[in-house]
């Protein structure tokens, strides 16, 4: 399933071209189509039959719409399209299509001005998504879409730089993207790319020799390296040849100096104890540390293979790719100097991801601001003669900011990790002791609620968009949070402790009051679908959300633990919302405590 090559409106336009890719693939759509909880498709199918082969199944799909309020049916399809068509009035054609209809699947198929309305049979849907979600609970939205590695480049904070919350997004993104594509049929690979190389290095090993003490670092390692870091910064304003000092020393550890090297490696070793606790707060794992410094000896491969095609070229005394045929910067291999760049280290790593795993897509969950320069990795990978290129694809993310204003450590100015997680815990754990204060293994679920929170919230956005982070509105069980969602799969398991009575999906369920919650449960296989299908782990958090809301607006009107014919049913429903609202969450990367 490869995307189609960039072009120069940027990573949006990739992201859109491979959307139409995936969209359009036959593979794709015919699994889909085969999951016998696809109503649509029922609706799709009987247009189809109805219209002929003025449109195809593809064109149809494209035009059927979910209406926003009930009363309007739970799908609708507008005529418009076909005026031109049959030489009619939009509203002629719905009244005659209507008419052709086989309506025996459906509670009812109305007509309203120019659309077609379908209204589903609501006893057989009730059945049908019980029913599939009580025999296989713990695969429920499982679908195969697609087989194969896929790399994800994520998380990749810079060693001797504590993580900020500034690190947050691409670990999280990158950790839900993993669990979409297993959910998928793929076989997700997550890699921490260490920004453990660069001219930064220089920098902080002369900081370290001018102002550092080792007895402070083996003491606090992180704290102390930072403060060097900035300082260096700051004197550099008024002292400029602190730049060359640096860029002078990390020419030494490229070259392999021994005392360089040793404070590097020394660096690197305490950085990493201190980023796997954290990963280990947020619940991640990784299946490779390979950072920039792994890929040293690979880049003269690169720089022969450029040279050999003819594709290395002088400016200004540096070594580029000119990459003006695909409206891009040229891409800067090789300084002046003979130092290497993050190009030539990222070609680098493509080509042996590509060697090692064989991947059929390969991400970088990495900022916005790096969209160029993936631009570029791709243009000069396709000029190699590398077509698997187009199976790379840049899954970009937007800023948080605090205050309005842009995290840096470089000024200073960030917001650490850990100490979000652990003040989100604090917070997390008053709440619950006010709600429950005799709750069992309350540490537990005040650190799954307070760091699902924080997950939670980053994950509701969508990826582009910027945020601002107010830790106090992320950790409320009020509102579209994270807590809110645990809250309503703890209220579920509650009543389902509260009664003998077992849940029966095969039961006849026929309040209308269900509804909104059954449509939503049905919906969850489409969701995940989407959410891989546009790299998009807000997807899932936003339908977590609208379930939760759909199921406590029916808790609030309706007494579900009534005895009487249905009740083995509403609870098949209680328990089928807990089952999805679990593996949402979990799929998102956070926990789900059965009581809170």
């Amino acid at each position: 399933m490869s995307g189609h090559f960039v072009n120069k409106s940027g990573t949006a336009g990739e992201l859109v071209s491979f959307k139409k890719s995936f969209e359009g693939d036959e593979f794709f759509l015919a699994e889909r189509n085969r999951h016998k909880m696809d109503f649509k498709q029922e609706v799709i199918k009987a247009l189809h039959l109805a219209i002929g082969d003025t449109l195809t199944e593809a064109a149809i799909t494209k035009l059927v719409e979910t209406p926003k309020d009930d009363k309007m049916g739970d799908y609708a399809f507008p005529t418009f399209a076909l005026a031109k068509v049959f030489h009619q009035a939009p509203q002629q054609i719905a009244t005659t299509l209507a008419g052709k209809i086989d309506a025996t699947p459906f509670e009812k198929v109305e007509v309203k001005g120019a659309y077609i309305n379908f209204f589903l049979d609501k006893v057989s849907f009730a059945n049908t998504v019980l029913t599939t979600i009580a025999k296989e609970p713990l695969h429920y939205g499982d679908q195969q879409l697609g087989s194969g590695n896929v790399p994800i480049d994520m998380s990749s904070p810079n060693i001797a730089k504590p993580m900020s919350m500034g690190h947050l997004r691409s670990t999280v993104i990158g950790n839900a993207l993993a669990n979409i594509l297993t959910k998928t049929g793929y076989t997700p690979i997550k890699i921490n790319h260490l920004g453990d190389w660069g001219t930064q290095f220089g920098k902080l090993i002369v900081a370290y020799r001018k102002w550092g003490s080792e007895e402070d670092v083996k003491r606090d390692p992180i704290h102390y390296l930072v403060q060097y870091y900035v300082r260096f910064h700051k004197e550099a304003e008024t002292q400029p040849e602190l730049d060359e000092e640096a860029r002078a020393v990390f020419k030494q550890l490229e070259d392999g100096d021994p005392e360089v090297h040793q404070l590097w490696s020394w660096f690197r070793e305490e950085s990493l104890k201190e980023f796997k606790r954290i990963y280990k707060e947020l619940g991640i794992e990784f299946d490779s540390y390979k950072g920039e410094a792994f890929y040293n000896d690979k880049m003269d491969a690169v720089t022969d293979a450029l040279e050999q095609k003819g594709l290395l070229k002088e400016s200004q005394g540096a070594e580029i790719v000119d990459l003006s045929k695909y409206d891009l910067n040229p891409a800067l291999i090789r300084k002046s100097d003979g130092a290497t760049l993050y190009m030539t280290r990222d070609l680098a790593a493509a080509i042996y991801r590509h060697d090692q795993y064989h991947f059929v897509q390969s991400l970088y969950v990495v900022g916005n601001e790096q969209r160029e320069h993936f631009q570029q990795l791709k243009a000069v990978l396709k000029e190699m003669g590398y077509d698997w290129a187009d199976d790379i694809h840049h899954i970009p993310f937007g800023l948080i900011t605090a205050n309005g204003k842009k995290l840096s450590t470089r000024k200073g100015n960030i917001i650490l990790l850990e100490k979000v997680l652990k003040d989100a815990v604090v917070l997390a754990k008053k709440q619950i002791a006010e709600k429950h204060p005799d709750l069992e293994n309350a540490e537990q679920v005040a650190h799954e609620v307070g760091v699902g929170a924080v997950v939670f919230h980053d994950l509701k956005n969508e990826r582009l968009d910027n945020f601002d982070f107010n830790l106090e509105e992320v950790v409320r069980f009020e509102g579209e949070t994270g807590p809110y969602v645990q809250y309503t799969n703890a209220r579920a398991n509650s009543i389902l402790k509260k009664t003998d009575q077992k849940p029966v999906a095969e039961v006849a369920l026929t309040d209308p009051a269900a509804w909104p919650v059954l449509k939503a449960l049905g919906d969850y296989p489409n969701v995940i679908a989407r959410a891989l299908r546009e790299y998009e782990p807000s997807v899932i958090a936003k339908y977590a959300l609208r379930l939760a809301k759909a199921f406590n607006q029916y808790y609030a009107n309706v007494k579900v633990l009534v005895d009487d014919a249905e009740l083995p049913a509403r609870l098949a429903m209680v328990k089928a919302v807990s089952t999805v609202l679990t593996d949402a969450l979990h799929t998102l990367g956070v926990g789900a405590p059965a009581e809170m």
